[in-house]
Formats: C-alpha cells, structure tokens, sequence
C-alpha cells in the first residue's frame, strides 16, 4: 500500500505530491494526459524548433508564492525572466498605456493620474507580503490586519466603478485591463482584488516568463518528487477512486464535476457541490509568426503581456464586454490577452520565427472558432498583423473544457470569481479541502486560494491531509514561511 495518491498533475496537483513527499510519505501521481503539467504545458504545435504554451505562460505568482519559492526555480535552471514593461494597453485613439517595472516611469508616463496610480500602487508595494499571504491563504485563518488595512482604504473605490478614481482614460484602461483578468462582471469586488494584486505586482516582481516556457515549471516540481522517492504515472485516466491503488490518502487536483463523477459522494455533499457556479469561458489562438507584433505603437512590444478590448480599448468598453460575457452573451469586442513571450525570452524566437498567444473572454461553453475575433482586434490595433502570421490554431472554450476537464465549458478559473464563490469554493465549510469521503481530499483552483499557478491550492491541501497522518506530519517541517523557507514545528 501507498501512503497518497494524486490524481492531476497541475500545478496544484504537483505541488499537493510534493508536499506530501517532503513530509516523507511515498506518493504516486496519475495524470490523464500523456505529458506532465497540465495547464503547465509546452509544446511546438507548428515548428519543431518554436515552443507554444498551451495554457498559461505569464506567472506573476511564481516569485511571490510560499510554494512556488520553495522550489528554487532559478537554483534549478528555471530562469524567471521580464520584459522592460510588465503589460501594456493599447487604446485606438492615443497612445498605448505601459505598467513598466518601475513605478516613477510608469506615473511619469500617466501625466495628471501619475500621482494617483502611486497613491494606489505604493502602499500596496510596501505591505506586498502581507498583501500575498492574504491573498494566497486558506481564506480560513485570521487575516493579516495590516493586509486589510492596506486593502479596505483601496478595494470599495475598484469594486465600485471601473478604473476606480483616475480619471486619464490611459490610467483606467491600463487598471481595467488588470481586473479583467479576474475573468467576470466588472467592476465587483472579486476584480478589484485581482486588479490590486496583479497590478502592485507589475512594479515588484513582475510578470515574468520562465526560460524555455512554462513545463520547465513543472519539470522542476516532477523532479523534485522523484528525488523524493514519488513516482509519476502519465497517459492513466481516472474513471473512479476504485481503480486507484490502494492508499492512506487521496488529493484529487480535479474539478467539482469531475469529483462527482468518479467519487461516490454522499447525497448532501452532492447537492452542495451541484450549487457550485463556473464562470465565463476562455477561447484560446496560438500564432507562429514572422517577425515582431506590427503594433501601431512600437512601445507595446516592450510588453509580455498586452491586453485588449472594445474598438477603441477604453476602459468602459472593456467592462461592458466583460460584464456582457459573464451574463451568457457574446460581446462583439471581447477581452483579449495577448502574450508574446520573446518580448521577455528572445530565445523563444528562433530564424525570425516567434510564438504569439491569445485568450479571448467568451461566454460559458462557446463554440465558436476564436481565430476570427482574436485577429481582427490584433489587426485593430497591429495593422499587417495578419501578413505575419506562418501557421495558426483556435481552440473553442468547448474544446478547451474538453481538453482540460478541470477547464468546464472552458472556464480557466475552475469556477465564478464572485467573491461568494471565492471565498467559499468549492462547498461552504470550514475546511474546504476535505471531502466526506474518508482520506480524500480536493485540492485543484475549485479550492482557497483560487486560480493562478501559484501551487498554494495543493499545499494547503496536503497540509490539511498531514495533519490526519502525525507521524509524518511530524517527521519533517512541511509548513513554509514567505520566503518558501520550511518553518519548523
């Protein structure tokens, strides 16, 4: 007998294995696909020299997450790297608006909402840990008193209008263009969290890109477990807990749906999960092209990440679709994240060949082909674009949920960020990691802290599974302070 089993090896799932090995337990994971990852995955789709992520490819959280610092990245040849600007907003009728790493640049370039974006921003970048550990915490511990305070003077003015209180419509659309990433109805209080994280973020630590893409993430994690005695198993589908090997412990890196299909749940858990709510949809393109991004404002390829939205990009444009999205509704210009990992990693660009990646917001379980929408706001704002392109593909929100179950209907936040749902996901209970079933436990984004690869879902998670199991729980230190440094017991 094993002492755990994972099933999903996403970032949750991986860090859950890993947790769970450092603590001396011997682990096996079983993941669907044929590679490791999950939303973690690299792969060249149109040129074998040229690496496109599948899913995500900007990790802002991998610096500042207790999880993700415990791996050492950069110590195990992950090189974190950043383009000049974090993101970037181009708007149709002046010039693009630029969160660079540097705030007195970036306030320099916002003219008269200079002053206010550091009157936001500063507070924020100075109490940044306290405002992490918040934020990536179990949302079941006392929270940081000097987190709230820096927030609750910041989060009614974003929850309440879109671009809060600037007034430069540079300003706003480069705010609104961060909360959007929140991925629902904007503005609400869940966006503005995403907004103020992510955007204090931008002038710390970045929104960096790992060399060579993001499997290297999971590529450390996976050696990390082996060293650690944990075995991996790729290509095994989980279609019920019973054909698992049997085991002290289950942590399941699965979505509520999928846990209900391959659990067998007691009634009253069922109907708790049943209410569970999944968001809007994301519709994803890949590009090969030739060349740079044509943009009409050079300063945008300075940027890893550029977001789009409504004709002219405004920020009250950019809410509407959002808010049109998460009621069910095509907005004809959705929001779109544009990522060009060159900008950050040339080496990602080989013989003038380089990998362009884009998101777009759709309704839950959209079926239609992104490539169309997706180009035509890059041409909107990058004339000629469409000349460059080599080879491309789109993948509908339904195909992406076909994908990756734990995407439902292609739901990338594995659930609606209302702020409800974020703090009582998946079921409203004390500890939202534990199932009825006994050893079992949910530890994918559907639980605290949420989406985002930032693995803290699948530490707190094994944490909450150690605790059931004292010996090994005691064995080693398996709780970690900020610096992803183990604390001892």
């Amino acid at each position: 007998m094993t002492d755990a089993v994972v099933v999903g090896s996403g970032p949750n799932g991986l860090a859950a294995a890993l947790t769970l090995a450092r603590a001396g337990l011997r682990v096996e994971v079983f993941e669907a696909h044929e590679h490791i990852g999950g939303g973690l995955r690299t792969e060249p789709l149109f040129d074998s020299e040229v690496l496109h992520d599948i899913c995500a490819a900007v990790h802002p959280m991998a610096p500042v997450s207790p999880f993700m610092r415990s791996l050492d990245l950069e110590g195990n040849g992950v090189a974190l790297l950043h383009s000049p600007a974090a993101y970037a907003h181009p708007l149709k009728d002046g010039p693009a608006a630029l969160a660079w790493r540097d705030l007195d640049t970036t306030c320099a370039e916002l003219g008269r909402d200079g002053p206010g974006w550091r009157r936001l921003m500063l507070p924020l970048m100075e109490r940044s840990a306290d405002v992490v550990e918040l934020m990536l915490s179990s949302q079941r511990t006392p929270p940081n008193p000097r987190a709230l305070a820096v927030l609750a003077t910041r989060l009614p003015a974003q929850a309440l209008r879109a671009g809060g209180g600037l007034r430069t419509e540079a300003a706003r659309a480069l705010l609104t263009g961060v909360a959007a990433h929140g991925i629902g109805r904007l503005p609400s209080p869940a966006s503005a969290a995403v907004a103020l994280l992510l955007g204090h973020l931008a002038h710390t630590t970045g929104w960096p890109v790992p060399r060579g893409g993001s499997r290297a993430v999971a590529a450390v994690m996976a050696a990390q477990i082996e060293r650690l005695g944990g075995l991996i198993h790729t290509g095994v589908r989980v279609d019920s807990l019973r054909d698992l090997p049997a085991r002290r412990l289950t942590l399941l890196d699965v979505s509520p749906r999928e846990l209900a299909r391959i659990a067998a749940l007691p009634a009253r858990y069922l109907r708790a999960l049943s209410r569970y709510r999944y968001g809007p949809g994301a519709a994803k393109a890949d590009f090969l092209i030739e060349g740079a991004i044509p943009w009409a404002d050079p300063r945008l390829g300075q940027a890893a990440t550029v977001h789009l939205g409504g004709a002219h990009g405004t920020a009250a444009e950019l809410a509407r679709a959002e808010t049109v999205t998460a009621r069910g509704l095509r907005a004809p210009h959705p929001y779109i994240i544009v990522v060009d990992p060159a900008a950050a990693d040339p080496a990602r660009a080989v013989r003038g060949r380089r990998p362009v990646w884009a998101y777009a917001h759709v309704p839950h379980g959209d079926t239609r082909d992104p490539l169309p929408m997706i180009r035509a706001a890059l041409e909107n704002h990058a004339p000629g674009f469409t000349d460059t392109v080599i080879a491309e593909r789109g993948v509908s929100a339904a195909r992406l949920g076909v994908y990756n179950p734990n995407y439902v209907g292609g739901d990338i936040a594995s659930g609606a960020m209302t702020m409800w749902q974020t703090l009582a996901r998946p079921v409203p209970r004390w500890n939202p990691y534990r199932t009825p079933l006994p050893g079992t436990w949910l530890c994918s984004s559907a639980t605290p802290p949420g989406p985002s690869v930032h693995g803290m879902c699948g530490y707190h998670a094994a944490r909450a599974a150690l605790a059931t199991w004292p010996e090994a729980a005691r064995s080693t230190p398996a709780r970690l302070d900020r610096g992803g440094r183990p604390l001892e017991r």
